[in-house]
């Protein structure tokens, strides 16, 4: 019989555990892009989940941390697939870009921003999460554009990008504004590469 030490890595319990709390995160989101901040308590995600409310509640003592932590999740997967795109045309990159405030996390972040907005025990939490994340996404399309900052006007170019690319996902919010985006993005494509250079 073999012996465990510390440093032999993960085992059964811990991988059980993250994958517990991946389903868990994943549910809250989900939870969010559907039901809204009101429908969406500790005990709909656990069952969403398939986990006990007392599973979910170690893994996350508090709905605020259940909700911020399931959004930042998301918001990371985002950031490393975009990151792992490949090198593209800069039409291509608006496109994935926009795709990122249309989709079930863009709905999610929503909910939680209109809650913080009423909440203050949830405001100061959503304010830094909001803000590291525009960061990161800003940081990010710079690179894929391959935008040189150190032109006057870039910068915020790009943050008009991302801006617009928001907007976007508001008006989709309530009706399919697939068609209409298509014709937005590829405008903003143009403009962008007449931008950039």
């Amino acid at each position: 019989m073999g012996v465990v030490t510390q440093g032999s890595g993960p085992g059964p319990k811990q991988d059980r555990s993250r994958a517990t709390r991946q389903r868990l995160l994943e549910a809250a989101v989900s939870c969010l892009a559907d039901h809204g901040w009101a429908g969406s308590t500790v005990s709909v995600v656990a069952e969403r989940a398939g986990v006990s409310r007392g599973a979910a509640q170690h893994h996350f003592p508090t709905r605020e941390d259940l909700f911020t932590a399931a959004v930042e999740y998301v918001a990371e997967e985002r950031s490393a697939a975009l990151r792992a795109l490949p090198d593209q045309d800069r039409a291509a990159v608006v496109a994935a870009l926009v795709d990122l405030y249309t989709g079930p996390l863009f709905r999610a972040a929503l909910q939680l921003w209109v809650a913080a907005s009423n909440e203050e025990q949830l405001r100061p939490r959503v304010t830094e999460l909001e803000a590291r994340v525009g960061r990161e996404t800003h940081r990010i399309a710079v690179g894929l554009l391959h935008a040189d900052e150190y032109r006057p006007g870039v910068r915020e170019t790009v943050q008009g990008l991302l801006d617009m690319a928001r907007g976007l996902g508001l008006a989709n919010v309530l009706t399919d504004d697939t068609a209409r985006r298509r014709r937005v993005v590829a405008q903003w494509a143009a403009l962008i590469e007449d931008a950039l250079g």
